[in-house]
């Protein structure tokens, strides 16, 4: 069990970190509270990781072997590497930090799956892409019947509390299915646990997270959801949901933050405002190239670390 302690944690701070990619908006904005998106958020990422984790799963333990004491470095390197990327306020994505790590061990060991990896990355640039795309369609489409409506005040609002609830537990269901492999991947590779006992245990540490710490988080970091008007901002949970789920099904795991500002763009694209400027984005694209880097980095050198022997003089 020691083992996996190093996954759980990865498990608690995505669900303490991501959990605002879909309920964010909502919570801070006040128009679902806290405790209503923490209980559907934990419920759907569980269902999410349990149903549909099971490609995303395979795709990484199939990157390359693992030891138990390599899923261990792996996933502490990766836990690593989010917490410094954290700490320089980089945007960090959780899946290039474990991709990065089982790239490490996979230079360690000689074997690595470079046709696994090429399919890895293409969904990475394509992530933002998709969520871009989708959430241009969506707005045209929802928003011409949404017009023809004529609703008054209350009955949008109430509306569109409804709308992010539902979007939020899709989202939530996305997230789930498609991060759980970043959790417990590596322990299913090493021969550890099985795929269902890593879906399970992956999915119940990321709803910890979100039921424990996500609080602050979504009070906070989902704010930069809310200057977008509530329709947009479902359309970009949506969006979310709907490309992180599609990743699912090619067994890739994304980044839902990525997804996010895909989303974003496709708003700004529609709307001709300026959702991002140059300077957030050098920030976003550092951090999107240096994560799996840096995570490649440390499993060397800590692999390296722990394999250092004292030869006393003779």
């Amino acid at each position: 069990m020691y083992p996996l302690l190093g996954g759980i944690f990865m498990g608690w701070s995505l669900g303490a970190n991501h959990a605002a990619n879909v309920f964010g908006a909502a919570v801070s904005s006040r128009m679902v509270k806290f405790w209503t998106a923490a209980i559907i958020a934990s419920a759907f990422v569980i269902l999410g990781s349990v149903i549909s984790g099971r490609p995303g799963i395979e795709t990484l333990k199939g990157l390359t072997t693992f030891s138990i004491e390599e899923a261990v470095i792996s996933s502490v390197a990766a836990a690593i590497t989010v917490t410094i990327m954290t700490v320089f306020a980089l945007p960090v994505s959780t899946s290039q930090a474990v991709v990065g790590s089982i790239i490490g061990i996979g230079i360690l060991n000689g074997q690595f799956n470079y046709a696994g990896m090429g399919k890895v990355a293409a969904c990475w640039f394509g992530t933002p892409v998709l969520a871009a795309v989708v959430s241009i369609i969506l707005y045209k489409i929802l928003a011409h019947y949404y017009n023809r409506l004529k609703l008054n005040i209350f009955e949008s609002d109430a509306i569109m509390r409804m709308g992010m609830i539902i979007a939020g537990a899709y989202g939530a269901y996305a997230l789930g299915a498609n991060n759980v492999a970043n959790v417990t991947a590596v322990f299913v590779g090493a021969g550890l646990i099985s795929v269902f006992n890593a879906a399970l245990i992956g999915g119940v540490s990321i709803a910890l997270g979100i039921l424990t710490y996500s609080r602050p988080v979504m009070e906070t970091v989902g704010k930069n959801l809310v200057k977008l008007d509530p329709f947009s901002a479902l359309i970009v949970v949506l969006s979310l949901g709907l490309s992180v789920h599609f990743f699912t099904i090619l067994g890739v795991p994304v980044s839902t933050s990525q997804a996010v500002i895909g989303g974003v763009l496709g708003i700004g694209l529609i709307k001709g405002v300026d959702t991002i400027n140059r300077k957030t984005l050098y920030h976003i694209l550092t951090g999107w190239f240096m994560t799996p880097v840096v995570a490649c980095l440390f499993v060397v050198l800590t692999h390296f670390i722990i394999h250092l022997q004292y030869v006393p003089n003779r």
